[in-house]
């Protein structure tokens, strides 16, 4: 079962920590999420210490075929974006539970 973390979940999470209001601790998670597509618009790459490399890397057009149907279709140029975790993140999700 997946479960979705939503910024109404991190707002929650944030305003029982720091206990600033819900407003400016949406706001403060709202510029959060803001300074980093900004910052990949510009420069391409956000790093954040301990955490992990978001990157951006750009998708050439090409053909894609609908798996049912075997229609082709052109798949339009575009932007992905890339996330690569650092070794602390890694280490942190490959903790056995028993530890």
């Amino acid at each position: 079962m997946r479960i979705n973390l939503t910024k109404k979940d991190l707002v929650n999470v944030v305003y029982m920590q720091i206990g600033f209001s819900k407003k400016i601790t949406e706001n403060l998670i709202e510029e959060f999420f803001s300074l980093i597509i900004e910052n990949l618009r510009k420069e391409k790459i956000v790093k954040i210490s301990n955490f992990g490399t978001f990157s951006l890397r750009s998708k050439n057009q090409r053909v894609g075929r609908n798996p049912k149907t075997k229609e082709k279709k052109i798949i339009s140029k575009r932007n992905v974006v890339l996330f690569k975790p650092s070794k602390d993140f890694r280490s942190l999700i490959n903790i056995k539970n028993n530890e």
